[in-house]
């Protein structure tokens, strides 16, 4: 596997997270697009913040091995960086609104 491929899926669990938690939490779902595009962002920024501490692409594909253990810490923080995204934008939402006013 190489770096391209892992942070492809990488996005696609975030997608998959943020999909997810607006099914179950229906209030905070903006529809599948909008869900989608929390998930990327969401993702990627989680990722790329907290891969410091370790489980980033270039630590997984280490001497062209795929290290097992740090790619499901990066699936889980993509799952979750998805879903907390979404929640967010939701809340970020919810408090222009009441700005508006």
């Amino acid at each position: 596997m190489t770096a391209t491929l892992i942070s492809l899926i990488s996005i696609s669990i975030g997608i998959i997270g943020s999909n997810l938690t607006g099914y179950i939490f229906n209030k905070y779902s903006f529809d599948l697009v909008g869900n989608t595009i929390a998930g990327v962002f969401g993702s990627i920024f989680f990722i790329k913040s907290l891969g410091r501490m370790g489980f980033d692409l270039s630590s997984i594909v280490q001497s062209e091995e795929v290290n097992i253990g740090l790619f499901i810490i990066n699936a889980i923080v993509s799952f979750f960086g998805g879903a907390i995204a979404l929640i967010l934008i939701y809340k970020l939402k919810n408090r222009m609104n009441k700005a508006e006013k």
